[in-house]
């Protein structure tokens, strides 16, 4: 047991500074106007006049933003011609993975084709035995697994 707290302990040891809290503009005046408050001088005369230091004027100066043209998506994004039988089903020659497993999942749900009492189980109707093999019953884990034979490699 006394390890479990050791463990937990070293991995948040490194987080303080992320569990610190920040130091926003926005809680700036209102630490000056707490601090005026407490010495009775005006806020004009309660802020120090100190010149920045050049890694903070650095550190606060805006970041140029890099216009990123149109990139070609990849992966799993990746439109890629499919096999005749997902063809059919999805209706187009060419999708990408995601966009087959959407198709796949929104026909499942149309037709309540999961199990009630095993979710993760779903029961294959004429048209996903085309696609899954002529299989009775798909894990839904299964999905992606059935569906990579149907994406044609260039």
């Amino acid at each position: 047991m006394s390890s479990g707290l050791s463990n937990g302990i070293r991995v948040f040891r490194g987080c303080r500074a992320l569990l610190a809290p920040s130091k926003s503009s926005a809680s700036v005046p209102a630490a000056a106007a707490a601090k005026s408050k407490a010495t009775g001088k005006p806020k004009s005369e309660s802020k120090e006049k100190t010149a920045p230091s050049s890694d903070t004027a650095a550190a606060a100066a805006p970041k140029p933003k890099i216009k990123r043209e149109m990139t070609r998506p990849a992966g799993i994004l990746k439109v890629a011609q499919v096999s005749p039988a997902l063809g059919n089903f999805l209706g187009v020659p060419e999708a990408s993975r995601t966009d087959a497993v959407k198709q796949i999942w929104s026909y499942i749900k149309l037709h309540n084709l999961q199990n009630p009492a095993n979710k993760r189980e779903i029961y294959c109707d004429d048209k996903l035995k085309a696609i899954f093999e002529g299989r009775e019953k798909v894990g839904f884990l299964e999905i992606g697994k059935l569906l990579a034979r149907h994406f044609v490699k260039n």
